[in-house]
């Protein structure tokens, strides 16, 4: 999971080295490239600092373009636009600056000094981020009113969730840009909450519990220092994701650690798009017999190195979910967790990258996709069984319109209750979700439908 637990601060490269690979990041997303994947080329001595401030960067990147495209009467070019963006991104506002603004500015110039792509631009880079410091207040209150520079997301990811969300649209982008909780799943069938909260007291760690297996920590640590984490005892995975197991199969199997008595017959799931195998561990905790699916190799090797962590196993197969034909064996399964590919609008906030990396364009050829997995996996469920469709996005076409158009066209099929629309929010902020004791959680979708039976 792409986080920035690292404070950019007290590392033996020079900032100036470490904001020059932060415009090269931002430069990689904007032509397409994922930010983690961005940040793998980075050198390893860099790559701390540089998700650091590439993640404060993500998070206030339209206010940065809002200004430098006031500071600059011709737009630079991509290069130097990137350096300038960066340093205003870090620059602009004093409490979320982790560097005084004029050593950043100073920085930036040298950043811009010493790589041939923006050396004839250096004093350019200088004027605009010197005239920023002197008029810093006047430019950001004009900036604001620009919804791009006041919300940090493009226009368009703001029009849908206004469309989408008119009463909650401002408390979703609020959320976006608040730092996450590092959330824990505790694996019962190894002991209780109670029981790791002390473990975790006995490390220092401070901690709440969040729902029947849930665990909030009240500072993100290194999972390394997490007791227990390379025996399986507890996995990171968001409030939101942990309630897909217990909504899949409660009534078909015991929650897991309680005393009551497994069927006698296995319970069949295939876990569709199964990577990274968070949701599969889950599964096999409950003691399901688990199918984990992915397309693709390297993924499906991820789920297996997770998986012997957890000390579980599952059948692990590559292949293509809307191809059945390619894996199915023929045998109804007894239920399907279908966590499909989306716009991951939903986690935003753990992911800041994904709202500057997506187009408008991707929710339809996403949604196209997601209906293709629905029809595509409906048949291989049993008569009686249950499908959970997921995904962690917001936008309505990826999860409500989805399933409606599903129901429409697939009679056999009914809706039981589900939660629906999970909307990111503080447990202090008006109108949170009473079955979620913590409310700080990503933005997800559920849907639990079942087979009519023949």
């Amino acid at each position: 999971m792409l986080q920035a637990f690292m404070k950019p601060q007290d590392h033996s490269v020079s900032l100036w080295q470490q904001l020059q690979a932060s415009a090269d990041v931002l430069r990689a997303v904007q032509r397409g490239t994922s930010g983690s994947a961005a940040l793998e080329s980075v050198p390893p001595a860099l790559r701390p600092g540089v998700q650091a401030l590439s993640f404060q960067v993500w998070r206030n990147l339209g206010r940065a373009q809002a200004l430098c495209q006031r500071l600059a009467a011709r737009t630079p070019a991509p290069p130097v636009r990137a350096l300038i963006c960066v340093a205003l991104a870090l620059t602009w506002d004093d409490t979320q600056s982790p560097y005084d603004a004029h050593t950043l500015v100073n920085q930036a110039v040298e950043a811009a000094k010493r790589s041939l792509a923006t050396r004839a631009q250096a004093g350019f880079v200088n004027a605009c981020l010197r005239r920023f410091l002197r008029e810093r207040d006047a430019l950001v209150l004009a900036s604001s009113q620009d919804p791009v520079a006041l919300w940090n997301h493009p226009a368009w990811w703001i029009a849908r969730l206004q469309h989408d969300h008119p009463q909650q649209w401002q408390q979703l982008l609020r959320a976006a840009n608040r730092h996450p909780p590092l959330a824990l799943r505790v694996n019962l069938l190894q002991g209780s909450v109670s029981d790791y909260l002390q473990e975790l007291a006995r490390a220092g760690i401070a901690a709440r519990a969040a729902g029947d297996a849930g665990i909030v920590l009240e500072r993100a640590v290194p999972v390394q220092q997490l007791p227990g984490f390379a025996s399986g005892r507890v996995s990171v995975q968001d409030l939101a994701a942990q309630r897909a197991a217990p909504l899949l199969l409660h009534g078909l199997l015991p929650i897991p650690g309680s005393a009551a008595a497994a069927p006698a017959q296995p319970v069949r799931v295939l876990d569709a798009c199964a990577a990274p195998g968070g949701k599969t561990g889950q599964l096999l905790e409950w003691g399901a017999q688990v199918m984990a699916l992915d397309v693709d190799a390297v993924r499906c090797a991820r789920i297996t190195q997770n998986l012997q962590r957890l000390g579980l196993q599952a059948q692990v197969v590559r292949g293509d979910a809307g191809d059945s034909a390619q894996w199915w064996d023929g045998v109804p399964f007894d239920a399907i967790l279908l966590d499909a590919p989306c716009t991951a609008s939903g986690i935003v906030r753990r992911h800041p990258d994904v709202r500057w990396l997506r187009r408008e364009s991707d929710i339809a050829q996403l949604a196209a996709q997601q209906s293709r997995l629905l029809q595509a996996l409906w048949p291989l469920l049993k008569p009686g069984g249950r499908l959970l469709y997921c995904t962690c996005s917001l936008f309505l076409a990826e999860g409500s319109a989805q399933v409606q158009t599903f129901l429409a066209h697939n009679t056999d099929a009914t809706l039981l209750p589900s939660p629906g629309h999970l909307v990111p929010q503080k447990q202090d902020e008006a109108g949170a979700l009473p079955d979620n004791p913590s409310g700080d959680h990503d933005g997800f979708f559920y849907a639990l439908l079942r087979k009519h039976l023949a």
